[in-house]
């Protein structure tokens, strides 16, 4: 479709909509935008952009339809909203703004989706790949919206996705040169309603390749594996538990590869300096992309070792007397929760809670395991959380208002030898922005509970 001169409405004024608009602006169509939020709310992100779109909030005006040729909808914005499913009876064609940025770029696509992993997994994938190419960017659910930066991008350019469920949900054209799932377990069934509506939603990053292109697959996942015979693209799979024929695998804790019968180790699990089996699987996901992209195994395997995660993931804060701070805000589910106190090797005094996304808290709540001493409860989900904790017999809960409160128990909680783990096992987004928002706060309160 060209866009010069068309009328596109942008629904969803958070940052990947903001960059949608700037693109189209560039390219030549007519843009309005619109959330249902009052303006107000949005004065900083716009008070540049009144020159490049026309700007509509609050309740929707169902008459823009009338004359719109396409809809590009920010992952935060339901399909099935009324306006949206209306859009989509008149035959307008509604794209994520992922799809709306792939329709203007050339070069090589790398594409990371997953329940849990992704930004780890993607910010590894892009240091190994700005070791080896000159061109590099690394996008989309990571906080780096593509439409930000695809008109500076050439056939010569590397990208690096991460991709959420959301933004797959609507695509057309999508296609990467290498896709990877990392992982699949419940999560946003307040969205996606089931979990088979889940899977299919993360399958669909495979929905436009080919035999030319190839599917990372994480072989002990049995959702991944249920899916295998529907995926079109060449699939490379890796292992913790498995040593396979060809593929990345763990074996006497290192981590191999075998590809074209040709074997290569790259390196000990203790050369990482992440924390956890889940960021095991997360490099050998990384060393599986980087050797289909055709770098050097000695050249991964340097990247891997200087690699010390990302903020936000079982990022360590401080230590105050003798007690360690974690900052995990980024696990918004129980099972990225799980892996939160899995990677502690001293007892726990653990924060959670936050937006009911529909998830159960069963497993997590058995993953405890004696290494949680206290679990510290706020947010929307913190009596659901509570009487599921007291279903397994664990009663050192404590129900706080806020994040601050909750701090400010568990020091008082925390003894030396301890440490403090906020991995709230829910979206932030009852109380906060988003989990980076979230997690900047806990270190903010952290840090103060030192003076």
């Amino acid at each position: 479709m060209n866009l010069v001169d068309k009328n596109v409405l942008v629904i969803g004024l958070a940052r990947s909509g903001i960059s949608a608009i700037k693109l189209l602006h560039r390219i030549g169509a007519n843009v309005l935008a619109y959330d249902g939020k009052e303006k107000e709310n949005f004065e900083n992100q716009i008070v540049d952009l009144m020159d490049k779109a026309a700007f509509h909030f609050g309740d929707f005006d169902y008459t823009i339809l009338d004359e719109t040729d396409l809809v590009v909808i920010s992952p935060g914005v339901p399909t099935d909203l009324p306006f949206v499913t209306m859009a989509r009876q008149k035959g307008i064609s509604i794209w994520s703004e992922l799809e709306l940025a792939y329709k203007f770029y050339e070069g090589k696509l790398i594409a990371i989706t997953g329940t849990n992993g992704k930004t780890t997994t993607t910010t590894l994938v892009g240091d190994i790949m700005k070791a080896f190419f000159e061109d590099v960017y690394v996008v989309g659910n990571i906080g780096l919206p593509f439409s930000e930066v695809v008109l500076e991008t050439n056939k010569d350019t590397v990208v690096v996705a991460e991709v959420s469920s959301f933004q797959l949900e609507t695509i057309e054209q999508f296609r990467p040169d290498i896709s990877a799932i990392l992982n699949i377990t419940p999560d946003h069934l307040n969205r996606h309603k089931t979990m088979e509506n889940y899977i299919e939603s993360k399958k669909r990053i495979t929905l436009n390749q080919t035999k030319e292109d190839v599917t990372i697959l994480n072989y002990d996942d049995l959702h991944i594996r249920g899916v295998r015979d529907s995926i079109p693209s060449k699939m490379f799979f890796f292992s913790k538990t498995f040593r396979l024929g060809e593929g990345v695998y763990l074996h006497d804790d290192f981590i191999n590869i075998i590809v074209n019968g040709s074997v290569y180790t790259i390196c000990h699990v203790t050369d990482l300096k992440v924390l956890g089996i889940h960021n095991v699987e997360n490099v050998m996901a990384a060393v599986a992309i980087s050797v289909h992209m055709g770098i050097p195994a000695p050249l991964i395997s340097k990247a891997i070792k200087a690699f010390t995660g990302v903020e936000h993931r079982t990022e360590y804060v401080t230590t105050i007397n003798d007690v360690n701070y974690y900052n995990d805000s980024k696990a918004t589910n129980p099972d990225a929760a799980i892996k939160g106190i899995e990677s502690m090797i001293r007892p726990t005094v653990l924060i959670a809670g936050g937006m009911d996304k529909k998830n159960e808290f069963d497993e997590w709540i058995k993953a405890f395991n004696g290494k949680v001493k206290h679990l510290i409860l706020f947010g929307e989900t913190k009596h659901i959380i509570d009487r599921t904790a007291k279903k397994y017999n664990f009663h050192n809960t404590i129900i706080v208002n806020d994040l601050e409160e909750a701090v400010g128990k568990a020091k008082s909680l925390a003894k030396q030898g301890d440490c403090v783990l906020l991995s709230p096992a829910c979206a932030s987004w009852d109380m906060f922005e988003s989990y980076e928002a979230r997690g900047n706060l806990f270190k903010e309160y952290v840090v103060r509970t030192r003076l």
